[in-house]
């Protein structure tokens, strides 16, 4: 008898308490979610454009209502992307950007921070209004603000505070409230999607024409490879930086009615960007316990060129081959639509059910 090959998942979906047990009742609509998050992680979310095409381009249309979008870092400028227009439009526009950048060896921090600018005003300029008007995203950028050491773009000065602070967080989490305070820039025709914040300093500021700019670029403003944006408007004073260092996965504690959806480029949450390396730093149980987490499975990381997603680190793999890794990463983003068909026939078909596994558990 002939074998049957059959094509291994796409996706890998995973979910917190809560989210089970609904999910399993009675599947998955459009009208149980009203919270969707975005994890930094840089080009890493190239490799999800198909998913999100298909979650905000066709998935979510089917049942327009108020949604809050929170994101970090790229995070946040993927959902500038999808309530600017036709997300279809702007997530497209969004990763042939990020595609085509190209930076010189030994390019200065200030340089990135100029082109990031450049590829913001490209891709949002004029749409700001289209932003903060949009009649069912709500829009939420996670910040930093540096405290200390963390405050100067001097190599040295914040090359030590960041030393410092990689330190303390191996002590604990909690300890990088002495470096660093969360800001959240959120859309002020509803408050941001979490419960009282306690684990760190944290503040709200409404999004305004002014200041929806400079919070997505300080969203997404990595230390020592960008610079920090000085005093976001309506914000406390200071230098404000990448929300990913302290909400990398955004291991928050959502409050909302229905499922948290979250399209994500990795199984596992982790908290912050300095817990990237401590394997014992995991997402909080009590506080995801809503989301459905949706990412590659490693069946399909393993199709793509290098066996992965589109990263950082492929500026230095293809040093002098700007061409090569453009041809690997739009391979990736091709690729991508594989994530969200797969995601679309779940969801049309019930068999959503069938594939949930748990979510990773508490901190230890």
């Amino acid at each position: 008898m002939t074998a049957i090959h059959t094509r291994a998942s796409a996706l890998t979906i995973r979910a917190g308490r809560r989210a089970i047990e609904r999910v399993r009742e009675q599947g998955l609509r459009p009208e149980d979610v009203h919270v969707i998050p975005g994890a930094a992680g840089g080009p890493k979310a190239l490799g999800l454009s198909g998913l999100d095409k298909a979650i905000f381009g066709d998935w979510l249309p089917g049942a327009p209502q108020e949604r809050s979008l929170i994101g970090a870092s790229i995070g946040s400028w993927r959902f500038a992307a999808v309530a600017s227009g036709d997300p279809r439009e702007q997530l497209a526009q969004l990763a042939e950007l990020y595609t085509t950048q190209r930076f010189a060896k030994g390019v200065s921090a200030a340089e990135v921070s100029r082109k990031s600018v450049l590829f913001l005003d490209t891709l949002l300029k004029g749409r700001e209004e289209t932003i903060l008007n949009h009649p069912y995203y709500r829009l939420n950028i996670m910040v930093v603000r540096s405290r200390g050491l963390l405050e100067h773009d001097s190599k040295g000065r914040l090359s030590l505070g960041l030393m410092n602070a990689i330190s303390a967080n191996m002590v604990s989490r909690r300890h990088l409230g002495r470096f660093m305070e969360r800001g959240i820039v959120h859309d002020s025709r509803l408050r941001a999607p979490v419960a009282k914040l306690v684990d760190f300093p944290s503040h709200h500021v409404a999004l305004t024409p002014d200041n929806l700019m400079p919070a997505l670029l300080a969203s997404a403003s990595i230390p020592l490879v960008m610079a920090g944006v000085r005093n976001i408007p309506g914000a406390p004073e200071g230098v404000y930086r990448d929300g990913g260092l302290l909400d990398y996965h955004l291991d928050l504690p959502f409050e909302q009615p229905g499922v948290v959806l979250y399209p994500h480029f990795t199984d596992r949450i982790i908290p912050g960007w300095f817990d990237k390396s401590l394997p014992w730093r995991r997402g909080s149980a009590t506080g995801l316990q809503d989301v459905l987490l949706v990412a590659p499975s490693q069946e399909y990381l393993a199709s793509l060129p290098n066996r992965k997603l589109p990263d950082r680190k492929d500026f230095e793999r293809y040093v002098n081959d700007d061409a090569g890794r453009e041809k690997a990463w739009r391979c990736a983003i091709a690729e991508s639509d594989r994530l969200g068909d797969e995601f679309m026939e779940l969801v049309a078909t019930g068999k959503i059910r069938e594939v949930l596994r748990p979510l990773n558990g508490p901190v230890k």
